[in-house]
């Protein structure tokens, strides 16, 4: 699953332009009005918002300070007017996370994205896995649907080992000195691996044959 973006944009030609660029890369759900656009955000989990800052009826300022006074975190790029620094302004106040004038580069458009999404997973200690999402401090994973997966104390430190160094191949015995007490067993690991491929994905652990359990892509 590719990650999901909300777009909300009045201009029916940009907004056309802009959904056939992004859908190569994310699940785009486009609104065309503020209001529209604010429901959509309130009632469903994306991983990024993009929108246009002066829409019709609520305008995108507006949008967003609904969005921050709900409690939702998302990462948001406002789009504005060349030269219009009081809409950019108004818009960082608001809580957006960065704007982008029009007219712009589709390529920067993707990688304004890509940095925004990098830096909210940063900031806020949480890590993607794939498309899944992980947040060590409490303890949860969020699948590609934005449904919370609630792992157990152990189960989390399994994961937050390996997300630590994704690249690196912990083998049974890394894994039951750092995790487990001297009591367990290699087999305890495995147990735990199986927990949490049973509440997620098979793929979210990889396993190396002969050498132990890395981190997958969790496709």
């Amino acid at each position: 699953m590719n990650p999901t973006l909300l777009f909300i944009e009045d201009d029916p030609d940009i907004a056309e332009m802009v959904v056939e660029v992004l859908q190569e890369s994310y699940d785009v759900e486009h609104a065309s009005t503020g209001e529209a656009g604010l429901e959509l955000a309130l009632h469903s989990h994306y991983d990024l918002m993009l929108m246009d800052r002066r829409l019709p009826g609520i305008d995108g300022v507006a949008v967003i300070q609904a969005v921050r006074r709900a409690g939702i975190t998302t990462p948001i790029l406002m789009l504005t007017a060349l030269g219009a620094v009081d809409d950019r302004v108004s818009g960082l106040d608001g809580g957006a996370n960065d704007y982008l004038t029009k007219p712009f580069d589709f390529d920067e458009l993707l990688a304004r994205l890509r940095a925004l999404r990098r830096g909210f997973a940063a900031e806020t200690g949480k890590t993607y896995i794939g498309e899944w999402l992980f947040v060590p401090e409490t303890q949860s994973l969020y699948s590609p649907y934005g449904d919370r997966i609630s792992l157990t104390g152990t189960e989390s430190a399994l994961l937050h080992l390996l997300t630590e160094s994704p690249e690196h191949i912990f083998s049974r015995q890394e894994i039951l000195k750092t995790i487990f007490s001297a009591d367990d067993t290699p087999g305890t690991v495995d147990t735990y691996v199986h927990y949490i491929r049973r509440k997620t994905e098979h793929n979210l652990i990889e396993t190396v044959r002969s050498q132990g359990y890395r981190l997958g892509d969790g496709s």
